[in-house]
């Protein structure tokens, strides 16, 4: 459709003024790539590799601990571009009925979710090593505010979910740093929500830090999942990836150079 499209260009020039601003501010745009739901070596996990080798992004993987196979680890290793981070445990719902999903919360107690976390960093920790970052990725992008010191108590030192962040330590010794782009459509197939609503999300979290408006500190994420999107995704963070990289006022940054967690 006509209007759909000069929607879409509308927004990518609202993008590139935005990004424009942060060079006349003499600021710099800081950015990072997180991927969702990794287990196993699959054909979807070699397009992530590959995207993320040609556009010289460093990727961090969110791996579900409990669905944890050999290949995975095997591939990552070869691969320094990839950071490991814990995805939950088994990413399954423990939710009271009617509730929305959620793992790290819902009807189990503190201590036993805490139990299941040790196990899964424990894991992920022998199978990646220094790969491994201690960072908790919470399925669905939720969790409960009582869980946090179960993480601090598990031996995380970061968490990470969806949209702008409340606080930049909602518990002590554990930073939060979210990503604020989804492009994936999931209450309608899984398909993509559009290149303008895609671009609207990012620019929404870039333009409130340039301003100053909330935590200006928090670099602004991309979310991706290598193992439900489509092409339409696929090509769009193409696109995306493409215009960030030719722009002088980004900079993408590693899991690690964002939590400073060192190495023991």
């Amino acid at each position: 459709m006509p209007g759909s499209r000069q929607s879409t260009n509308d927004a990518w020039s609202m993008l590139q003024q935005e990004l424009d601003l942060w060079v006349e501010s003499g600021k710099t745009a800081a950015f990072w790539w997180r991927d969702d739901d990794a287990a196993e070596e699959t054909e979807q996990l070699h397009a992530l590799d590959a995207l993320s080798r040609e556009m010289k992004i460093p990727v961090s993987v969110a791996v579900i601990p409990k669905r944890l196979q050999s290949s995975l680890p095997q591939f990552l290793h070869a691969r320094d571009h990839f950071i490991a981070m814990q995805h939950g445990y088994s990413h399954s719902s423990y939710a009271v009925r009617g509730a929305k999903k959620i793992e790290l919360g819902g009807e189990r107690s503190t201590d036993e979710i805490q139990t299941e976390l040790t196990a899964g960093r424990e894991q992920l920790g022998t199978a990646f090593g220094e790969q491994f970052l201690p960072v908790l990725v919470p399925p669905w992008n939720r969790i409960e505010s009582r869980v946090y010191s179960a993480l601090t108590n598990a031996g995380f030192s970061g968490v990470s979910t969806m949209w702008t962040r409340e606080s930049a330590y909602p518990f002590k010794a554990l930073l939060q740093v979210n990503t604020h782009l989804d492009p994936v459509d999931w209450r309608h197939d899984r398909g993509f929500i559009g290149e303008a609503s895609a671009i609207e999300q990012i620019h929404r979290h870039l333009s409130a830090r340039r301003v100053e408006d909330g935590d200006i500190t928090e670099p602004s994420g991309i979310l991706t999942h290598h193992l439900s999107q489509n092409d339409e995704v696929w090509a769009f963070c193409r696109m995306l990836f493409e215009m960030l990289n030719r722009h002088p006022a980004v900079r993408w940054l590693n899991a690690r150079e964002i939590w400073r967690v060192e190495l023991k």
